[in-house]
This record gives structure tokens, C-alpha cells and sequence, in this order.
């Protein structure tokens, strides 16, 4: 979570349950889906969804298709939201984990010195510079550096294992670049809500407004797919009321991030085929002006 003050532990994250009653995968049985191919009909998670004329082929399909065993150029693999498929499908989740973990380790090492300079600040004087820093004081890179930031072992415990229950199944179905995308326009949401909104000499800093936006994701796949959504509905329902009922949670960076990833999210999976491109870089670029237009607004009413 973003952590404003004093206590570092809040809620978890629960992994998404799939609907018990799916079909598994053929390729990946613990998989459930609702997606068939539309030439063997054999049951395919997102992961070997291959976008064809008409709905989704299976990867042998494709192949079989191109008649040289392997995919034609014009067919490769492709995730639901268009991205490609990698080998190892959560490389940028283990790579934003490791980066998290490296950056608190720092943090223990250096003290609160390097911590005051790179958290989520509006304005206030900082003791350990011996000056009045911030966003309005021209660093808006601390709406990005906080993301990296954590108060305490249970915080970055609690916040890694949601990163990694959560940002690998979305980083399989959304292809890599996608899912950095959402991950920091998300990110950089709830940062500058929490700008915008909060007191601008009360810091914070945490990934779980990155977090949130892949939470809010989730749920538009899940819906996309044909899952169940009550599991997913009530675990919201629980981090929304922890969020508001737990003190010292910068509950600004949940909402903000909770928002984007939704309309993001929404973007990624329903995006029309033939501007599939468009809808979803459009989408990005439209949240990304909404941050500047936020963090100009707040630096204005504090200068």
C-alpha cells in the first residue's frame, strides 16, 4: 500500500479465484477459461490465444494452418490484448519485485536521508536537508521514485506478494510492454491524486497504487473472459474498506491507481481489432495528460 504515516502493514491481496466450473487449458490445465478455439474448439487461456479472422486459434491450429509448422509472419502468437507472447511470461513482474526489493534494501542502508528525497511529497521542510522540498518545488520525479519506496518489512512484504499473485497472470494475458504501461500510468495515477489531494507536507510512498491499477485490470480480464467475478468483487470490497478504515494509508494513490488500471485495463482487452493501437496508446496518452493536468493544478495552488 501507499504508506502515509506510522504504521507500514496493510491489507494483502488475495490471488483472484477462477471459476471452479471452467475448463482447464489444454496446453496449461490449471488454467480456466472460457475461450475455445474456433477450429479444434479445445479450451485455450490467454496466454495461447492467437487472434484469428474470427475469434481465437489454438498455437497448433496456427500452425497447421500456415503449413510449414510453424506460425505465418502475418499470425504470430498474440496475447488477448494484442501484445506478443514471451517465453517466460513474468519477467517484468520479477524485474519490478527485484527492483522494489534492491531500492528498500538501499533505503535500510542509507537511512531516512535517501527516503526524504525521493518520497511523495507536495511541500514541507524536510530535516534531513535542512530545506523546504517537494513536488511544487520542482521535483515531479517524485511522483515516479515513491512507486519504489517502503515503510517497513511488512509493507513491501505485503506489497510484493500482491505485485506477484496479480502481475503475473495480467502480464501473461496483456504481453509485457502492455503491462508496464498499465503498471506505471497506474502508478503515477494515484501519485498525483495523492498530490492533488492531500496535505502537501504529509509524505507517502509504496507501489500499491500501481498495485490497484492492475487490481482494477484483473477484474476487467476476469469479466472479458467469462469468469466468476464474486471473488474478485469481494476481495475489492475488502482493500476498499481496510483502505478507508486502516489509519496512516494514503487511500488517494489506491483510488487514483484503482481508476486508471480500470479504464486502462478496460482499454487493453476491448479495444477494437483494426485500432487496437489507437484505442490503447490513446487511452494512455489521455491518463497521462490527466497527471500533468493534476500535479500543474496542485504546483499552481501552492506556489
Amino acid at each position: 500500500m501507499d504508506q502515509a504515516s506510522g504504521s507500514p502493514q496493510g491489507p494483502e491481496e488475495q490471488r483472484p479465484a477462477q471459476a471452479p466450473s471452467l475448463p482447464g487449458c489444454y496446453r496449461h490445465p490449471d488454467r480456466g477459461t472460457g475461450i475455445t478455439c474456433t477450429r479444434c474448439e479445445r479450451p485455450i487461456c490467454p496466454e495461447c490465444m492467437i487472434s484469428a479472422s474470427v475469434g481465437f486459434q489454438c498455437p497448433e491450429c496456427v500452425r497447421k494452418g500456415s503449413g510449414t509448422g510453424h506460425p505465418p509472419a502475418a499470425a504470430q502468437p498474440r496475447t488477448l490484448a494484442g501484445g506478443s507472447l514471451a517465453a517466460d511470461p513474468r519477467l517484468l513482474t520479477k524485474i519490478l519485485i527485484g527492483v522494489c526489493v534492491a531500492v528498500y534494501l538501499v533505503q535500510l542502508k542509507v537511512g531516512d536521508g535517501f527516503t526524504d528525497r525521493l518520497d511523495l511529497l507536495g511541500q514541507a521542510y524536510v530535516p534531513s536537508s535542512g530545506s523546504v522540498e517537494g513536488i511544487a518545488q520542482g521535483q515531479p520525479y517524485r511522483l515516479l521514485t515513491a512507486m519504489f519506496l517502503h515503510a517497513g518489512p511488512m509493507h513491501i512484504i505485503a506489497n510484493m506478494l500482491s505485485l506477484w499473485w496479480i502481475g503475473g497472470p495480467l502480464e501473461a494475458a496483456l504481453g509485457r510492454v502492455r503491462y508496464l504501461a498499465l503498471y506505471f500510468v497506474s502508478g503515477l495515477a494515484g501519485s498525483a491524486l495523492t498530490y492533488l489531494i492531500a496535505a502537501p507536507n504529509q509524505p507517502s510512498l509504496g507501489a500499491s497504487g500501481a498495485i490497484f491499477g492492475l487490481f482494477g485490470a484483473t477484474a476487467v480480464l476476469m469479466r472479458r473472459l467469462n469468469y466468476d467475478m464474486r471473488p474478485i468483487i469481494a476481495l475489492l470490497v475488502i482493500n476498499l474498506i481496510l483502505t478507508f478504515g486502516w489509519s496512516g494509508i494514503a487511500w488517494q494513490a489506491h483510488i487514483g491507481g484503482l481508476v486508471a488500471g480500470v479504464v486502462l485495463g478496460y482499454a487493453m482487452v476491448h479495444a477494437p481489432r483494426e485500432r487496437r493501437a489507437l484505442v490503447q496508446w490513446g487511452t494512455c496518452a489521455v491518463l497521462l495528460v490527466a497527471v500533468v493536468v493534476m500535479t500543474l493544478i496542485r504546483t499552481g495552488q501552492l506556489s
